[in-house]
Order: C-alpha cells, then sequence, then structure tokens
C-alpha cells in the first residue's frame, strides 16, 4: 500500500513537472530535423520523444549518455540537441567487424557527420567493461528498452552492475532516465525476464539499492490496450509482429508495448 501511494504522489509529481517546464525548441527541432528518417519519424506517436526527454529535464548544454543505442532512434534526437552545447556519449559494446549492429551504428555515425560528428563512443559491455565515462562527469543517463537484456544475460547481479556504473559516472544531482516494456505487478516475472516485460517495482528496487532515489514517474510511454499475455513476448507487438500473420491485426490494433517511464536522481 504504501508502495501504490508514493508511486500515485510521483507520477502526480512528475505530471506537475512535465506542466511546468518551458517549451524547448531546440528539442522540438532535432525532432523535426530532416535526418531523421520515415520509418522513425512514424513511431514518436508510440515513443514520444519530446514529452519523454523533457521528463527527464534534459537540457542542451549537458553531458548524456546513451547506453546501449541500438540502431540510434533517440540518437538522431539527442546528436544533434547536444551539438553545439552539450555532450552525447554513445556507449555500446567496442567495435567489432563481425559484430553487424555495432557495425552499422558507426556507418550511420560517420555518413552525417553534421549530424553526429561530435558523438563520442564509449564501451559499455556488461558486466565487465564500462568505460564510457570518467566516475561524476555526467549530467543524465538515458536508456530506452534495454533492462531487459541484461537481466537475461545476467539476472539480478547484471542489472546491479549497470546502475552502479551509471551511479559512478553521474555527477551529484545527476539523472538516469529509464524507459522499459512494464509487465503488470499481479503478472510472475521469470528470473530471465524472457517476456521483454519487467515488473516497474523490480526496476525502482534494484535502481535505490545501488543509491538512487526515485524522483517522478511518469505515464507518457503507457499503453493500456498491452496486457503483456503475448505468444512470444514483446516482441510480437509491432514494430517486430514476430508471429508474422497470426492475429497480426490484433497486434496492429494494440501498437506498442505499454512501457514504464522512471526518473531517478543520484543524491
Amino acid at each position: 500500500m504504501k508502495r501504490s501511494i508514493l508511486a500515485a504522489g510521483l507520477l502526480a509529481a512528475g505530471l506537475a513537472q512535465a506542466a511546468e517546464k518551458a517549451d524547448d525548441a531546440q528539442l522540438r527541432a532535432a525532432i523535426a530535423g530532416s535526418h531523421r528518417s520515415s520509418k522513425n519519424v512514424a513511431r514518436d506517436q508510440w515513443r514520444h520523444p519530446y514529452e519523454t526527454l523533457t521528463f527527464f529535464g534534459i537540457k542542451p548544454n549537458m553531458t548524456v549518455v546513451e547506453l546501449t543505442p541500438g540502431g540510434g532512434w533517440y540518437t538522431d534526437i539527442l546528436a544533434p540537441y547536444l551539438r553545439d552545447n552539450g555532450k552525447l556519449i554513445a556507449a555500446d559494446a567496442a567495435y567489432d567487424p563481425s559484430r553487424g549492429p555495432i557495425v552499422a551504428f558507426k556507418k550511420k555515425l560517420d555518413a552525417n557527420p553534421a549530424v553526429f560528428g561530435k558523438v563520442v563512443q564509449g564501451v559499455f559491455e556488461p558486466p565487465s567493461t564500462y568505460h564510457f565515462a570518467a566516475p561524476g562527469s555526467v549530467d543524465m543517463v538515458v536508456t530506452f528498452r534495454n533492462l531487459h537484456n541484461w537481466i537475461e544475460e545476467g539476472g539480478d547481479e547484471e542489472l546491479k552492475g549497470v546502475f552502479k556504473a551509471v551511479y559512478t559516472s553521474l555527477k551529484p544531482g545527476g539523472v538516469l532516465g529509464v524507459e522499459e516494456h512494464r509487465l503488470p505487478e499481479a503478472m510472475p516475472q521469470d528470473a530471465k525476464a524472457s517476456s521483454g516485460y519487467v515488473h516497474e517495482s523490480y526496476v525502482i528496487r534494484m535502481a535505490e539499492s545501488v543509491g538512487f532515489k526515485l524522483a517522478a514517474i511518469s505515464d507518457v510511454n503507457a499503453n493500456p490496450k498491452d496486457k503483456a499475455d503475448h505468444k512470444g513476448g514483446v516482441w510480437a507487438l509491432p514494430p517486430t509482429l514476430t508471429n508474422r500473420d497470426e492475429d497480426r491485426d490484433k497486434y496492429l490494433a494494440i501498437g506498442e508495448s505499454d512501457r514504464m517511464t522512471l526518473k531517478f536522481v543520484k543524491p
């Protein structure tokens, strides 16, 4: 009950905080940039980049780490936004020509230096390597739909290790912004998060265990149509549609997953 009351209070605080923020024209310009593909822009309706990043409290003069950027969907927005007065560190596995996604990401950055030329690449390969930023040097760390991968690879200890590394990298008052597929609390979660969904309470507990304080909760990326009970897990939903034509219309009608959006602060 206490956790529910706290969560409700933090959600209200998050909504009020978002309402009070002045419009960020630079962020809107980055989101509207012509360098973004039509395929990526089409996902704005589910990912709410403006609302998500302003909820985290991002500013254009910050040093920001993006953990495991994948194909660079958020990098497309963060790089031009931080280019002139801030710094973006894209933290992922070390470059290896045999790793297709890592090669593709580097090619993406190299192909458009006007947008990505100032992006710094850091090495982030949990549980062994966290060479993405010096201790106490970062204003904000963000990660989007990655926690389930770390849980699958190493369970509680790997996720806690990631949070510890992030905590160390942040300045006092620095922010960790998390977005992740949300598993209803009434549904059991296996130790490997094999469905791709994770309990919000578990994420909060793991982050708090290394010293973070939960500052606010937002439902900007909530989707009440998603019941997290799909064959094939979260990947049954768009954009993956792993079940192909099986129940395709049903999954398209649900849309992308229900997601938690959490803001933590290093005291």
